[in-house]
């Protein structure tokens, strides 16, 4: 028997005009609200050594490290007796592309907002608070039980959206067509649910992958898409039969190539993308999607075998810096050269993906590759006339990014070869994300700190024979089968039979794809910063934290490669919000067509 607790908060960070985040995409801004946001708290407490873990889900697009900061400050500061650390307390999102934006140290997250917005940081950071608080206030005895079942095939609920990557994998046989796209992702549903000593059920976990992309990227509306109506249903569900407390996540999987969209649509603009889910009407494509993960939790929360969780609570943490991995052969087809390096993205990801939502025009794609290509000849050129440690770090750039034709080097805090985007060779008028790109560099692109994260944490939580395997990425089907499955045979020594995913955890830098699909260099693997090895960095770092598990707590030995940096609230407001001239255009022309119309606005 555990001691279990389950809590709410609210998080409806809704700031008008400001981006949402998901698309980066500049038109994507906030005007009205569908749905609440919800943060969702999980305690679980082992009674024999009174470690305490917390597991929170939030309707967000992803966590940031300054969130999971924000939320550690307030908690040490006002209630330092509850003794939440990094290591105890895991953040995870469930990935809606409808959420806010706004709320991350470094630059290119708050991108396409655009700009730091304090109100939407304090608003998330204290909801998190709340839910976790109200998990303290309801915490009693109970049991932990976890289950699963398969989604069926005839389900329109999730698809592969990168076949031709999802086919380079040799774990794909045989390889599969886009009509067979149903099958091309892990179709398994876990519910891990907690019981109280009453027999009343006070909540659960449920890991399902599917991408809460039904809303497109012309959406205005802040809403928590499929996943979020999945809670909703599963909580009325329990509140119509009188347990109007029951707290239900629907918390993200393996599902950075997965996509909730299944049929083309071509009366839609090529910007949009040209896909919709069940229906043509957005919303009610993101309740079936999220009626269907209902009614299957459901199912499986009500089957009569059960798994019951009887062993110990364990939980650790370790920051990786993630430009300075040599990945362990084994996870490396054998090579012993396998390294990773600062963060790149590639064309491949601002051109975004044809069915959830495309980027950069293909025309100016075209040019930017090829552009991309002819930086990477000269900087090989000129090396080979430079000094040694300069040469060796541009070898090692080319060597570890592979395929991708560099767009943005986010740690090095350059575009398309240059630290100086006003000079940039491409005008602001071709593309909005160039002519933000260009506001982002006058504003704070120039400054010392990287546009996006080098040192990210990992975590594992143990409960029992369950593991919880917390990143801070966007991981591919097979990426996230290989992840697991080393893991769990790694912790097998320890009695875990199962390790559940849980990406999006604490932090946020990019997809997370397999060195085969990488080299399609398609929207997941133009997002894969870290370069080619990344999959084999991340399973290497796991292994490490995993093996220490396995000793006692007194004898394991933490060696943080860093810690991530505190920024300060001046470097933040160096890019504080503002709205975009295309924004204050179209409010203009709103306000006119009122005033013709004879509407008096405040």
């Amino acid at each position: 028997m555990y001691l279990a607790g389950t809590g709410k908060g609210d998080i409806t960070a809704f700031k008008q005009g400001a981006g949402m985040l998901g698309y980066g995409i500049h038109y994507n801004t906030m005007e009205s609200i569908e749905t609440p946001l919800s943060a969702r708290a999980f305690i679980f407490t082992d009674k024999n050594t009174a470690r305490k873990i917390c597991f929170v889900n939030c309707e967000l697009g992803f966590i940031t490290i300054a969130l999971k900061k924000g939320v550690l400050k307030y908690l040490e500061r006002h209630h330092a007796d509850l003794n939440y650390t990094e290591d105890n307390l895991m953040l995870t999102a469930q990935h809606t592309h409808s959420g806010p934006s706004g709320y991350s140290y470094y630059g290119l997250y708050n991108l396409s907002t655009p700009g730091f917005v304090v109100e939407i940081y304090k608003k998330i950071v204290d909801g998190i608070v709340v839910a976790i608080l109200n998990a303290e206030k309801n915490i009693q005895p109970a049991k932990l039980q976890w289950s699963t079942g398969m989604m069926e095939t005839d389900k329109d609920v999730a698809f592969q959206r990168s076949v031709e990557a999802y086919n380079l994998n040799p774990e794909v046989n045989p390889k599969i067509t886009f009509e067979q796209r149903n099958i091309g992702l892990d179709r398994e549903m876990t519910l891990l649910k907690v019981v109280n000593e009453n027999g009343t059920e006070a909540g659960s976990i449920n890991w399902y992958a599917v991408h809460p992309t039904n809303l497109p990227n012309t959406n205005h509306k802040l809403c928590s898409d499929n996943k979020g109506y999945a809670s909703a249903f599963l909580e009325k569900h329990f509140a119509d039969k009188g347990n109007s407390n029951y707290v239900g996540v629907f918390a993200q999987g393996n599902c950075g190539d997965v996509t909730p969209r299944v049929k083309y649509n071509p009366v839609y603009p090529f910007q949009r993308g040209q896909w919709e889910g069940k229906f043509p009407d957005d919303i009610e494509s993101a309740k079936y999607n999220g009626n269907v993960q209902f009614e299957k939790a459901k199912e499986i929360s009500e089957q009569k075998e059960q798994k019951e969780l009887t062993g110990e609570v364990d939980y650790e943490l370790m920051f990786v810096n993630f430009t300075d991995v040599t990945a362990d052969p084994k996870f490396a087809n054998g090579k012993t050269d396998a390294q990773t390096h600062a963060a790149t993205m590639g064309v491949a990801f601002f051109m975004g993906t044809k069915i959830d939502g495309p980027g950069l025009h293909p025309a100016l794609g075209f040019v930017v590759k090829r552009f991309a290509r002819i930086i990477k000849w000269l900087e090989l050129f000129k090396s080979k006339f430079a000094k040694p440690e300069f040469r060796k770090m541009i070898e090692r750039k080319y060597r570890a990014s592979g395929a991708k034709d560099i767009m943005i080097e986010s740690n090095a805090r350059r575009v398309m070869g240059t630290k100086h985007l006003d000079r940039l060779v491409l005008p602001a008028w071709a593309d909005p994300a160039i002519a933000s790109f260009k506001y982002f560099y006058k504003k704070v692109g120039h400054t010392n700190r990287p546009w996006t994260p080098k040192v990210l944490p990992i975590q594992l939580f143990i409960i029992g024979d369950v593991a919880l395997a917390g990143f801070p990425f966007e991981i591919t089907t097979i990426g996230g089968k290989r992840l697991r499955k080393s893991l769990e045979e790694t912790l097998a020594a320890r009695g875990v039979t199962r390790v559940i995913l849980c990406p999006y955890a604490n932090g946020y830098s990019g997809y997370m794809t397999t060195n085969e699909e990488y080299q399609a260099q398609i929207y997941e693997g133009g997002h894969t910063v870290f370069g080619q090895w990344s999959l084999a960095a991340l399973q290497t770092k796991f292994e490490l934290l995993a093996n220490e598990m396995l000793k006692p707590k007194e004898e394991r030995k933490f060696v943080h490669d860093a810690i991530p940096p505190d920024f300060t609230e001046e470097e933040l407001n160096h890019f504080p919000f503002y709205k975009r001239a295309w924004y204050i255009r179209q409010e203009l022309i709103r306000a006119r067509k009122m005033e013709r119309r004879g509407i008096v606005t405040e």
